[in-house]
């Protein structure tokens, strides 16, 4: 089925702006009560009122402004440690006593909020800066600075340097995640490739070898260029799956990049019965036993299942002899669906399996295997020699989402 290719972006820092756009709005309520229940202290209120009322504009202003790391500006978190700093320093000029009593500064603890915001944009280095100037200003604004000031001043110090690098150590984590996941992508990809190839193109070769080899003269060299194509394939495919092509890294700041599958609407995932697609495998040699009622599965499982049956039959037919028998099997279990391909061929010596992917030859570990695992299933083969082979594929009604498919936002 055709598909095209979208990106979804996450980002496992946007909570922190949420948080941040809430606490700017609730440190600014605070620093106006905080005014209005101590507006007794002020010697000059009109410097107090002033402030806060540009406070408060300011903070409802700004609210897009601290949505995601992309409105965010250095210019407006220069602009916005501005507005702390000097509410800051204008405390002492609304409030004389404020330089020898520990009474709270205009902004109050909205300061934090500035300083938290370089800490989310930039990282620590960012917020060791903003934090530093905050100190500055909080030292010059007590003139003579009591132990509860410099408690406080290292302590929006060390809190804003924290988590600034936090931050850079997970967006380090979601690069690295986000590469994983196309690099992901990119191999499923080439292993459904890999199995088209070698259900057609590779079948056919290793037909046209064995026809060759059998009718000899100018065929039998046919067979020979045949095989020798085979062989250049099979270490092709081989090599593309273990050696995955570069993928770029995404350069935007928090962001997760997820390659989703899409199917296009002209190829809708409609129901189809399984059964209408195991019906053309029976034959003289192949005998279909399938249940009465209709097997229904989503038409991309449906049409995947069939072809792993038809990869194990072709098993069958070049592995077990020409005169092998197969029996296939279909059971439907409600949440799963379950078809057995048993043969009466000489069986897998012990160890094949692993020798012949070695050898590029992934008949099982791609056709089959592969397949039943990107629906979520399973793929269970049994074999003694003597006594032929049992191939037991599983697939769940309602597939699993698969690893390639995004989350939603």
């Amino acid at each position: 089925m055709a598909r095209r290719e979208r990106v979804v972006r996450m980002s496992v820092e946007q909570p922190l702006w949420r948080a941040l756009t809430a606490y700017r709005v609730i440190t600014m309520v605070y620093a106006l009560l905080l005014a209005a229940f101590g507006r007794e202290r002020w010697d000059r209120p009109w410097i107090a009122v002033t402030f806060l009322a540009v406070l408060a504009v300011w903070t409802l202003a700004t609210l897009p402004k601290v949505a995601n790391a992309a409105s965010c500006t250095k210019r407006f978190l220069v602009a916005d440690l501005t507005v702390a700093l000097t509410g800051i320093l204008l405390t002492p000029l609304a409030d004389p006593q404020a330089q020898t009593v520990d009474s709270p500064t205009l902004p109050s603890i909205w300061t934090a909020g500035a300083v938290l915001a370089f800490a989310i944009k930039g990282g620590w280095r960012w917020a060791g800066v903003a934090s530093s100037l905050v100190a500055v200003a909080n030292i010059i604004e007590r003139g003579d600075p009591s132990r509860d000031t410099l408690h406080n001043v290292l302590l929006v110090w060390v809190a804003s340097i924290a988590i600034g690098y936090v931050v850079e150590v997970a967006r380090a984590s979601e690069r690295t995640l986000a590469r994983a996941l196309e690099i992901e992508a990119a191999t499923r990809e080439r292993e459904r490739l890999a199995r088209d190839i070698h259900d057609s193109v590779l079948q056919v070769l290793a037909m046209v070898q064995r026809r060759g080899t059998a009718l000899g003269g100018e065929a039998a060299e046919l067979g020979r260029m045949a095989g020798e194509q085979e062989v250049a394939l099979r270490t092709l495919v081989a090599g593309g799956l273990t050696r995955p092509s570069h993928v770029s890294e995404d350069e935007s700041e928090g962001a997760v990049v997820r390659v989703v599958e899409v199917p296009d609407e002209e190829t809708a995932d409609a129901p189809v019965d399984l059964r209408a697609l195991l019906a053309p495998r029976a034959g003289s040699l192949v005998t279909l036993a399938d249940p009465g009622a209709p097997v229904v599965l989503p038409g991309q499982a449906a049409r995947e299942l069939a072809a792993a049956v038809g990869a194990a039959l072709d098993n069958v037919r070049v592995h077990a002899g020409a005169g092998a028998r197969a029996w296939i099997l279909v059971e439907d279990w409600g949440d799963e669906v379950i078809v057995t391909v048993r043969d009466d061929g000489p069986g897998i010596p012990e160890g094949r399996l692993a020798q012949a992917e070695g050898e590029g030859r992934m008949g099982v570990a791609l056709s089959i295997r592969g397949r039943l695992r990107d629906l979520g299933g399973s793929a269970e083969l049994v074999s003694v020699p003597g006594q032929g082979t049992e191939v037991e594929l599983k697939v769940p009604r309602a597939p699993r989402e698969r690893r390639g498919k995004a989350a939603t936002t």
